[in-house]
């Protein structure tokens, strides 16, 4: 197997590498397969997957047979003053790696977001639930989403939210940061997902190209909570003072509309691969743990 990541240096294409490197994840020893595989990371520097020439030249020399895309426009407030830099990384980047997939004959699981959904549901969205993106994030995300659809017919698109790793700056950093410098912050306590550890989702990604298991997947931490509990629990997990003061959406208005409540149910992974994803809680207490 050869497969080819990118966004490579982001922190959940940096934890698929080292996975690979290591022949295990946090959950477990990979299989054969992977570890004999062959495998490249690839970042802006290296490849602009914005270009559909650069990538089928890519392709053409390489011949990848799994492409694992975590590249992405991620500034969700950043996307509403830059739209076309977004399209063009979110949406047209996907469509280009999905055209190439589909004509060198290789899989292609793409990372997406919770974003796609409206957010005012009260259950967890499922796969079957309907897209309705309320930002430019979500907007040119599904827009990517469609694109692998409809132009590659061997994909995986895997939706995850409130992501933190080893890697990068993320949520969890800096509310670690904070912690030490200040005796009390302020976080939105009205707005529910999952926290979701970078080591859980990359062995699952690492799993589901394996197979034929072709379609949507949401690939989250279980349980949910609220910005404000994920921060009360990182402070007593660092064995930080400071305290969290919860607040509402409209006392910390921000360019982008977030969702107010974008739980995902992992029902694609449960009935297919198995789901093995970690409490957010035990995920986030061995991550803590296990900080450089």
């Amino acid at each position: 197997m050869k497969i080819l990541i990118t966004g490579a240096k982001g922190q959940l294409g940096t934890e698929l590498l080292t996975c690979l490197k290591n022949g295990r994840s946090e959950l477990g020893v990979l299989s054969d397969t992977l570890k004999n595989a062959q495998y490249r990371g690839i970042d802006v520097d290296e490849l602009d997957i914005t270009d559909i020439n650069a990538v089928d030249t890519l392709m053409a020399e390489e011949k990848y047979d799994v492409i694992i895309n975590c590249a992405a426009y991620t500034n969700v407030n950043g996307c509403e003053t830059n739209r076309d830099d977004a399209f063009r990384v979110n949406a047209i980047g996907p469509r280009n790696l999905a055209v190439s997939a589909q004509k060198y004959g290789a899989k292609l699981l793409h990372v997406s977001t919770d974003y796609v959904f409206a957010g005012d549901g009260t259950t967890p969205y499922t796969e079957c639930d309907v897209c309705d993106p309320q930002s430019a994030y979500g907007a040119t995300k599904y827009l990517g989403e469609q694109y692998v659809r409809e132009f590659c017919s061997r994909y995986f698109i895997m939706r995850t939210s409130w992501l933190y790793g080893y890697y990068g700056n993320n949520f969890v950093k800096t509310m670690q940061t904070r912690g030490k410098t200040k005796e009390e912050i302020t976080v939105v306590n009205d707005q529910r997902g999952n926290p979701t550890n970078a080591a859980d989702l990359a062995h699952h990604i690492l799993k589901v190209i394996q197979t034929n298991e072709y379609g949507v997947y949401h690939c989250t931490g279980e349980g949910e909570c609220t910005w404000y509990d994920f921060a009360c629990e990182i402070m007593k997990l660092s064995g930080l003072s400071c305290i969290v003061k919860p607040c509402t959406t409209d006392e910390y208005p921000t360019p982008a509309k977030r969702p107010a409540f974008s739980s995902l149910d992992n029902m694609m992974l449960r009935c297919t691969v198995g789901n093995e994803m970690r409490n957010w809680k035990d995920a986030l207490s061995y991550f803590i743990e296990h900080q450089k």
